[in-house]
């Protein structure tokens, strides 16, 4: 049985009040699915449409496989990459354990 990693991103939503418009044109049978999907979520469109929008750009974030580091941060990055690993007793520990899905 293959599993995939599962991530999750929390983020701190800032004060709602300090946001801006974001406009989408989208088909009339495109908005009928998008306000059945908002309200089956009970919740409003535009919120249901931030939401799913915000999810997606995580998706891609996480999905990405090229990272760019600027140059100013490179000798930092370098650094970082060089430095010895350190033992977390932990992820020893849990890294010895016998997955639940094979016992």
């Amino acid at each position: 049985m293959k599993l995939s990693a599962v991530y999750a991103i929390v983020i701190h939503m800032p004060n709602l009040s300090n946001t801006t418009v974001l406009s989408v044109r989208v088909s009339p049978d495109e908005r009928a699915i998008l306000e059945a999907a908002a309200e089956q979520a009970r919740t409003s469109l535009s919120d249901f449409m931030r939401r799913k929008a915000i999810e997606a750009a995580e998706i891609d974030v996480l999905n990405r496989t090229l990272v760019t580091i600027p140059a100013k941060d490179w000798e930092a990055f370098e650094a970082w990459i060089d430095r010895p690993a350190v033992a977390i007793p932990a992820l020893t520990k849990l890294a010895r354990r016998t997955p639940s899905w094979e016992r």
